[in-house]
């Protein structure tokens, strides 16, 4: 299988690739869009600020072939947020697959505390990313913006108040947690991905 990860110079990429390869699967890490538009697969991840990183993806092409693929692209953290309309994170325009803004965490208590940080559950799951799952599972997130619930939500969180912890629309799957993070259930998720 040809696993494409889009390098738009986010963090946190390597910790993925390590994920994936111990499903047996080596991911290959690029921002050629020519190599990225003929992968079976494509994974966007990323720990980084929307402005600089919608900046990367226009000067190089990406942004257009990724809004063009026909084939499952996961995003994770940052990456399902650039899938999104707009970012209060540096008010900028994102990728516009889902037609949802993304927005910043208000503490409403002292002890909302922002990041969001740590593990937390996800719920109403209904995608075949979540196959196999029995209830409320433990993620890993981190994270000071959200994506509020909307009709591509997959899976929900409560922190501060209900987000989307997980969106779809056709090909196109996102994460705000982590899965190469969040243990045997985040390895259940990226095997599901793999599997579609």
């Amino acid at each position: 299988m040809n696993v494409a990860i889009v390098d738009y110079k986010a963090g946190n990429i390597y910790s993925v690739i390590h994920a994936l390869e111990r499903l047996g699967v080596s991911p290959l890490l690029t921002d050629n869009p020519e190599l990225i538009a003929k992968a079976d697969k494509v994974l966007f991840p990323g720990q980084g600020e929307a402005g600089n990183a919608m900046r990367y993806l226009k000067q190089h092409g990406l942004d257009r072939v990724i809004r063009e693929l026909r084939q499952p692209l996961l995003g994770i953290c940052i990456g399902q947020q650039l899938l999104c309309s707009h970012s209060e994170e540096s008010d900028v325009d994102c990728l516009g697959i889902f037609d949802v803004p993304v927005l910043r965490f208000c503490p409403q208590r002292h002890e909302d505390k922002v990041p969001h940080m740590g593990w937390n559950t996800i719920g109403q799951t209904r995608s075949p990313l979540f196959r196999g799952f029995e209830g409320n599972e433990f993620v890993y997130f981190v994270h000071s913006f959200y994506v509020p619930e909307c009709e591509w939500t997959v899976a929900t969180t409560d922190y501060i108040q209900p987000f989307s912890a997980a969106l779809r629309r056709d090909n196109f799957y996102a994460t705000q947690f982590h899965p190469e993070k969040s243990g045997d259930a985040g390895e259940r998720i990226l095997q599901n991905f793999l599997d579609l």
